[in-house]
């Protein structure tokens, strides 16, 4: 009897508590004293032909070497410690790279001009009691040709800024179509042309102290219930729907409103969405638009007084509370910095068109 077979019938054996293995004339026979064996045979394992292994066929001689040398080959008692010291040795040591900073790195302005002027202090307030100024943008003959706050906005967008609003409005033609599209367009600026007249009516007739209220058309009704709780917090109005302008800087703007939020004086900017709009990072560069206006109003010699605060208005059309977004002093002078970045990149660019204007006349 063959050693494998004589170690399978051991370890049959111990599996069913046989006692012990005997092996008379090439017959085995298990003798048990605790379990009996039933219905064991070992004639199929001894009948059954041999299984062939796939690699019988294989040329044995062709790959002994590589047998020999797999089978001798010792495992190494190398430990990540010693690779990289070994490493170390012959590479030299590893220089870890700093990470790169997620943050952006924010730039400042080639001239920070200042926000405010030293000469406009408290002490040359104007009289809160008189009615509020409105100064009328003149562009005809004889103007100003100063390029306006929003204009400055439209044409510095950053890349991130136009993707999105294209993308935006590639959308709403697929839906609406061209003449659709424009249409809306056009309804928003009325609406919301409607909902700053109704504001400034509202807000000339209580600084006036005369008991007319303007009638509050049905296109409007909505947004001026969203801001009825705003309004009663705002007071002392200086100007409305005013033009303000920095000589220095030659820019100007038409400001929305000058009053005091909460006894606060602050530059208020009427706003108008579709969409909640409850953070301050909602309103995109509004914040910049404020800051710009307070900078003008600041350096303007028709104002007397001076703005370190501003608040924007966001009404909704359903009715529901419209949100109010305060800027301190200390974030009015963080957007300021960022429109006078604005500035710069665009008088660059003014610069750059015109150039190319002349060289092509030549």
């Amino acid at each position: 009897m063959s050693y494998c077979f004589h170690a399978f019938c051991v370890t049959v054996a111990r599996m069913f508590l046989v006692k012990r293995v005997v092996c008379v004339r090439g017959i085995v026979w298990l003798q048990c004293t605790s379990l009996p064996l039933r219905n064991f045979s070992a004639c199929h394992r001894l009948g059954s032909p041999k299984r062939r292994s796939p690699y019988s066929s294989e040329d044995s001689e062709r790959y002994s070497s590589l047998v020999r040398s797999v089978a001798s080959c010792r495992v190494s008692s190398q430990t990540p410690e010693t690779l990289r010291a070994e490493d170390e040795l012959v590479y030299g040591r590893v220089v870890k790279a700093a990470m790169p900073s997620t943050k952006p790195q924010t730039r400042e302005p080639t001239r920070l001009h200042p926000f405010s002027l030293s000469q406009k202090t408290t002490d040359t307030q104007e009289p809160e009691s008189e009615p509020p100024v409105r100064i009328v943008l003149n562009r005809g003959q004889g103007g100003s040709s100063a390029p306006s706050v929003t204009r400055i906005l439209q044409q510095t967008l950053s890349p991130e800024q136009t993707f999105y609003l294209e993308r935006w409005k590639r959308r709403m033609i697929e839906e609406l179509g061209e003449d659709g599209f424009k249409e809306y367009s056009q309804k928003l600026f009325s609406q919301g042309k409607l909902f700053h007249s109704t504001v400034d009516a509202l807000l000339t007739s209580s600084a006036t102290g005369t008991d007319e209220h303007p009638l509050c058309l049905s296109e409007v009704q909505g947004y001026m219930e969203s801001i009825s709780h705003v309004l009663e917090d705002v007071s002392a109005v200086r100007a409305i729907e005013s033009t303000v302008k920095h000589d220095t800087l030659n820019y100007l703007g038409i400001v929305d409103c000058v009053a005091r939020y909460r006894g606060v004086l602050c530059v208020i900017d009427w706003k108008t969405s579709e969409k909640p709009k409850p953070f301050l990072s909602n309103t995109y560069d509004n914040p910049i638009q404020v800051a710009a206006y307070a900078g003008a109003l600041n350096d303007d010699g028709n104002y007397k007084y001076q703005v370190d605060h501003g608040l924007i208005v966001v009404a909704y059309k359903d009715g529901s509370p419209a949100h109010a977004h305060q800027l301190s002093s200390e974030l009015m002078l963080q957007y300021w910095k960022t429109w006078l970045l604005r500035l710069e990149k665009f008088t660059v660019q003014r610069s750059c068109d015109t150039s190319t204007a002349l060289s092509e006349k030549r």
